[in-house]
């Protein structure tokens, strides 16, 4: 754990300049600090938002559960101390190319479809951080609206 904190500090003040791959610790604990703000936005997160957070985490980084349990670990004691999301952007900036902030900001998307219904602050939360890792309106929206149409139609009980 303390491992992955160092990372992304070292990450932080001795940035490589070239992208790097979807398997770099510094941005797999910055974007997963994301992840864990938008699912920590009101309040606790339901087990929904827990299990899609760890299943997400699983597959787009292709980690087990325990590799994935130990970085939502090291992710939420981080984004706990974090004043602002630019604390995160800026390294996944420094680090991720454009293909890859477009999979964070749908993976936003999917926590915050995750119990079933988008609240203003989680929608303005994805839209300050997809403008601070330079992901345009026009693809913020289409994401929105990709993911969106994958959820699951409620059944009415009538």
């Amino acid at each position: 754990m303390l491992d992955g904190l160092r990372q992304f500090i070292a990450d932080v003040i001795s940035p490589s300049h070239e992208p790097r791959d979807l398997d770099d610790t510094g941005y797999r604990l910055a974007a997963t600090a994301l992840l864990v703000h938008v699912i920590s936005l009101d309040g606790d997160p339901s087990e929904n938002e827990k299990r899609k957070l760890h299943s997400l985490i699983e597959s787009r980084f292709g980690l087990d559960r325990g590799a994935a349990d130990k970085l939502i670990a090291s992710a939420t004691l981080v984004e706990g101390e974090a004043v602002d999301l630019y604390h995160f952007t800026s390294v996944i900036m420094r680090s991720v190319d454009d293909a890859g902030r477009l999979r964070i900001v749908e993976m936003m998307w999917e926590l915050v479809y995750a119990d079933g219904q988008v609240s203003e602050f989680e929608d303005n939360v994805v839209w300050r951080a997809a403008d601070l890792l330079a992901v345009s309106s026009r693809d913020r929206i289409d994401l929105k609206h990709r993911v969106a149409a994958r959820q699951p139609v409620p059944v009415s009980g009538g």
